[in-house]
């Protein structure tokens, strides 16, 4: 069974009221709620937590991390950053939602700004299955139409994606490269765009199917790492320099 870690600052549910009624037990509840249907052993972790809830033993033991940040990026810890990213190159998936495109631990995998445009006006997102034979839209069908989400815009300063799953549309005329695949090391990323706190996208049925598709798509594969450095050589080296 695959174990999955939820992790949110939670610091909206806090602050927002209009938060706390869509999601009465936070994001990461209802992310890990919907995940919990499926054949997941599911935890959460928020930033609040003792090392933000992603300690040795949470992250030894976690082989999908989901990840939503957005009002507080800046106070997660350095230490923290760096070993979720050590875990991502030896193996363990990253599902990196909405706003957490400007977290340290995605900027610091994608090696870019992560910058993008973006307008608050509770507009319709079209989001367009571009990839139909990829395992992250089983189940799904051409398109994803929420009634009201942020807009995010290109140009959205990511490196080119591995695999480009969706494309979104947006009311106000912009599109957004919305679900994007990575491998970095062992490990596999993807970026998938929706899920405005003030909206109750988390909810819907296909954004859940998406996420819960794309757990099971980064999963860690039974391979170690590639040993790195100096090397002996396989078979003997006729005329060898000493």
């Amino acid at each position: 069974m695959l174990k999955v870690t939820v992790w949110n600052e939670n610091r909206h549910e806090k602050k927002d009221p209009r938060v706390k009624e869509i999601y009465p037990d936070g994001i990461h509840g209802a992310i890990a709620n919907a995940l919990s249907t499926h054949d997941f052993d599911v935890r959460t972790a928020t930033l609040d937590e003792e090392e933000h809830g992603l300690t040795d033993d949470v992250l030894n033991q976690t082989d999908v991390l989901v990840w939503w940040g957005h009002l507080a990026h800046d106070e997660v810890s350095d230490e923290i950053v760096s070993k979720v990213s050590e875990k991502v190159l030896n193996g363990m998936g990253l599902i990196v939602l909405h706003s957490g495109h400007f977290s340290k631990i995605f900027k610091k995998l994608m090696g870019t700004s992560c910058d993008l445009k973006w307008r608050e006006a509770g507009e319709k997102e079209r989001l367009w299955v571009v990839d139909p034979s990829h395992p992250i839209v089983d189940g799904i069908d051409s398109y994803i139409e929420l009634q009201q989400e942020e807009m995010y815009g290109e140009h959205f300063d990511i490196p080119a994606p591995d695999e480009l799953v969706f494309l979104s549309w947006f009311e106000g005329g912009e599109v957004f490269r919305s679900g994007c695949t990575y491998r970095r090391g062992n490990g596999k990323i993807f970026y998938f765009r929706p899920g405005h706190e003030t909206y109750p996208t988390y909810h819907d049925e296909n954004i859940q199917k998406v996420i819960a598709n794309a757990v099971s798509w980064a999963a860690p594969t039974d391979h170690k790492r590639p040993v790195y450095g100096n090397a002996q050589p396989l078979e003997a080296i006729k005329n060898q320099e000493n």
